[in-house]
């Protein structure tokens, strides 16, 4: 490891060591897992995923004034509960119909199950990912540009039907799912215990990806997938087995403004 490597480990080692702890998540320090580890449902906690973009506290606040239960109520209730919704590229029939997929998938299958079947054949997080996509649509019966920003599309591949890296979005609120979901920590949830963390993808969003430029972790310009899965291999050369216990302190670093 070089002295700059090294250099930077130390200072991600001391945030991690810092940040992890409930005390970060609060409304002062506004979070989507301030509301998501209020659950244990797999599709309560995605719903709070899908919906993190935009300012923090907005977030927080949309996520506040939602319904999770709905998902256990008729389609007829969940229509009527949620037709004055709106979130961003989100109307109503966006949020209704994503709260009534999520319904009927949670009567039926474990989503936990659907991407631990695609991880193992495959030994892909990206696999597994895009498995998970793609029967929310085939659930869905349903497209429109708001739906699709929030579910985010199935990933592209090549002429040899491989997931390109260069091409594809970075899947931030997914792989920030992932981390929820597959880690376990004062932060994390670790409801999924049969995924490997070291197997886990960096959930890349703009402050992450700022500062991982600004500190020497990546070189690359282009915010996309490769740019993720390039931070996420150098973070492994500081741990093997748990390179995204670095995401939240990152994030921090650039919401924070600390480089």
């Amino acid at each position: 490891m070089t002295q700059k490597d090294l250099q930077i480990k130390q200072l991600l080692d001391k945030e991690v060591l810092n940040r992890n702890s409930s005390s970060e998540l609060s409304y002062d320090k506004p979070d989507p897992l301030l509301v998501a580890k209020r659950f244990d449902d797999e599709y309560k906690i995605l719903l709070c995923a899908l919906f993190a973009y935009g300012k923090a506290s907005l977030i927080v606040k949309f996520l506040d004034s939602l319904n999770f239960d709905l998902l256990n109520e008729k389609e007829e209730v969940i229509k009527k509960e949620l037709s004055d919704y709106y979130y961003r590229f989100q109307n109503g029939m966006d949020i209704i119909k994503i709260f009534q997929t999520f319904r009927n998938m949670k009567q039926e299958i474990s989503l936990n199950e659907v991407f631990q079947r695609s991880y193992n054949q495959n030994q892909s997080i990206l696999e597994a990912l895009d498995s998970l996509i793609n029967i929310i649509y085939d659930y869905a019966n349903y497209n429109s540009q708001g739906f699709k920003f929030l579910v985010s599309s199935p990933l592209k591949r090549d002429s040899k039907n491989c997931i390109k890296l260069i091409g594809n979005a970075p899947y931030k609120r997914w792989f920030m799912y992932l981390r929820w979901m597959i880690r376990n920590d004062e932060l994390d949830l670790g409801l999924w215990s049969n995924i490997d963390k070291r197997d886990l993808i960096l959930p890349l969003d703009t402050h992450t990806f700022n500062v991982s430029k600004n500190i020497g972790l990546l070189s690359r310009k282009t915010y996309d997938l490769k740019s993720a899965v390039l931070i996420t291999q150098k973070l492994r050369e500081f741990d093997i087995n748990d390179p995204i216990k670095y995401d939240f302190a990152l994030y921090r670093i650039g919401q924070e403004k600390l480089v």
